[in-house]
């Protein structure tokens, strides 16, 4: 049983109501002004700490909003395919709730996230790279033969609006920002907090952060459509999607400007900036909006809120690049 794929407008009051459902689910995560990364962008810059949700990063928002909104269709358990931090979150709403979360992975998961799904109860699946044809073939399979629940991980529109409550955090929280930088692989984060910004500081630019290796969002702005990348590779796992999201394109279309592009010494640079400037350990995927702060690829000209979008990281490669 899938959850509906058409094409549908996600209102700020979906918004609203999902901020209502994450009410003591979701963490209010903090913002923190690092004087070092303020000084060198040469405006206040906060980053948006969503590595310290229950899961370690953002994806709580959106999975735990879609989980919860199964209500009574008796649903038996949910489905997703994920590289790591939204099966987490699959796993940990699912089992707020009894049911059971099957999520299905490329072997290639780092070995912290596929522990950190078991450890919330959920099973694991391997199956094809990141985001490829053989790893959504198999969750289908799963889907059909065990009568769960699919829930992308982006790509519905009560994940979007699950993720959103991220932008109407950072809004209330800063409300003369000017600049909002997000991480993006699917859309998922970025199209929430398009909808959250553009509903509560319209004149505050939103500017998405890829991997070099990752241009997605480049590629969907230049076809005007989502275009899916021959193959993608970046050290930040998290943002490996070959395609932008098809319901999560046309709100990001109307909003994003501006998309910057990061290198592997970038963002290996960023991690290591924020472990030493703010003794913060994020993941590679929820340093690249610092790494484009730092590597002067965007110009800001007002109060900045840079999201970092999680912190579960190998140890090893974490150790490896903050030293």
């Amino acid at each position: 049983m899938t959850l509906s794929a058409e094409p549908v407008a996600v209102s700020f009051d979906d918004v609203r109501a999902a901020a209502r459902r994450l009410d003591g689910v979701a963490v209010r995560t903090p913002l923190v002004e690092v004087a070092a990364l303020s000084a060198r962008a040469g405006v206040p810059v906060s980053l948006k700490c969503e590595q310290l949700q229950p899961i370690g990063a953002f994806k709580i928002r959106g999975a735990y909003n879609a989980v919860s909104r199964l209500g009574q269709s008796g649903a038996r358990g949910v489905v997703t395919q994920s590289s790591g931090n939204h099966g987490q979150a699959i796993a940990y709403a699912a089992r707020m709730f009894g049911l059971r979360a099957v999520v299905v992975m490329p072997a290639s998961t780092p070995a912290i996230k596929v522990e950190g799904i078991r450890r919330h109860g959920g099973e694991v699946v391997f199956a094809g790279a990141i985001r490829s044809l053989e790893q959504q073939a198999k969750a289908e399979e799963i889907e059909r033969e065990e009568g769960l629940v699919m829930i992308p991980p982006f790509d519905h529109p009560d994940v979007i609006a699950g993720q959103a409550t991220c932008g109407l955090e950072l809004v209330e929280q800063r409300p003369d920002v000017a600049h909002v930088l997000v991480p993006v692989s699917g859309g998922g984060l970025l199209s929430g907090i398009c909808i959250a910004v553009s509903a509560l500081r319209p004149s505050a630019k939103v500017i998405a952060v890829e991997p070099a290796g990752a241009p997605k969002l480049t590629a969907a702005l230049a076809a005007g459509a989502p275009t899916t990348l021959e193959r993608t590779e970046s050290m930040a796992d998290g943002l490996l999607t070959r395609s932008i999201g098809r319901l999560t394109f046309p709100i990001i279309q109307r909003v994003v400007r501006e998309v910057a592009q990061v290198t592997e010494d970038e963002i290996a640079g960023a991690v290591r900036f924020l472990h030493h400037e703010a003794k913060l350990r994020v993941e590679p995927s929820g340093a690249v909006t610092t790494a484009a702060i730092l590597s002067g690829r965007v110009r800001l000209d007002g109060p900045t809120v840079a999201v970092v979008s999680g912190g579960n990281v190998d140890p090893d490669l974490f150790h490896r690049l903050a030293e």
